[in-house]
C-alpha cells in the first residue's frame, strides 16, 4: 500500500479516483492485487484529507462492480473459449474453474457473496457464473449486497485508524532491515530442509 500512496502523494484528487478506479476494475478482470489494498489505500487518503470519503466509497463501488460486471459477461458471451487466450488461461485455468463450479454446486448462488471473501476465487467465481447463465440480475444483486457491505466497510476503516497506519508505517521503517533477514533466513532453512531431504532420499 505504501508504495502506492507515494505514487499518488502528489497527484490531484480527480487523478486519486481515475487511478484506483482502474486499477479495481483491473483486479476484477484477475490482475494480481488485493482488492482490500486499494479500499485500504482510499481510506487513507480520505484521512489525510487528498480525497472526500463519500465520492471515494462511490468511485470504489463503481471499479469493483463494474470489473465483476466485467468478467461476469466475458463468461456469458465467450465461455471456455476465453480460458485459451493469454493471460485469462492463466488466471481461468480449468483446475480454478472446476473447484469454482463445485463450490457452486454447493452453495448455489451465495458463492457470488462468499467469492468477494475469498482472495483467488472472485474472478473464477463470476466467470463461470457467467458461463453457467446465471442470470444477470441474480448475479449483480448478491454481487451488489456483498460489495456494499464489504467496500465501505474497508475503505471507512481505514478513514477511521489512519493515525495508527502511520504508527506502523514508521515503526516498520525502523526494522525493515530486521524483516528481511528474518525472512532470508527462513527461506534459507526451508531450501537447506529440501535439499537434505533430497539427499537423504537418494542415498
Amino acid at each position: 500500500m505504501q508504495s502506492l500512496v507515494e505514487l499518488l502523494l502528489y497527484q490531484p484528487e480527480w487523478a486519486i479516483y481515475v487511478a484506483i478506479f482502474g486499477v479495481l476494475l483491473a483486479c476484477g478482470l484477475g490482475f494480481p492485487m488485493p482488492e482490500d489494498i486499494l479500499l485500504f489505500t482510499m481510506g487513507y487518503f480520505a484521512y489525510n484529507g487528498l480525497a472526500d470519503l463519500k465520492y471515494g466509497i462511490l468511485v470504489c463501488l463503481a471499479g469493483v462492480l463494474i470489473g465483476d460486471c466485467t468478467i461476469y459477461f466475458l463468461g456469458y458471451y465467450y465461455g471456455s473459449r476465453l480460458t485459451k487466450i493469454k493471460p485469462f488461461s492463466k488466471i481461468l485455468s480449468p483446475e480454478r474453474l472446476e473447484r469454482t463450479q463445485v463450490l457452486f454446486h454447493k452453495w448455489g448462488n451465495r458463492m457470488v457473496i462468499a467469492a468477494r471473501f475469498m482472495p483467488g476465487f472472485r474472478a473464477p467465481t463470476y466467470f463461470s457464473a457467467g458461463t453457467l447463465k446465471l442470470p444477470f440480475r441474480v448475479f449483480f444483486g448478491y454481487d451488489f449486497l456483498a460489495a456494499l457491505v464489504s467496500v465501505p466497510a474497508l475503505v471507512y476503516a481505514m478513514y477511521k485508524f489512519g493515525d495508527q497506519v502511520d504508527m506502523v508505517i514508521e515503526k516498520a521503517h525502523k526494522v525493515q532491515g530486521g524483516i528481511a533477514i528474518l525472512i532470508g533466513s527462513i527461506i534459507a532453512f526451508f531450501i537447506l530442509k529440501h535439499f537434505l531431504f533430497k539427499r537423504k532420499k537418494a542415498s
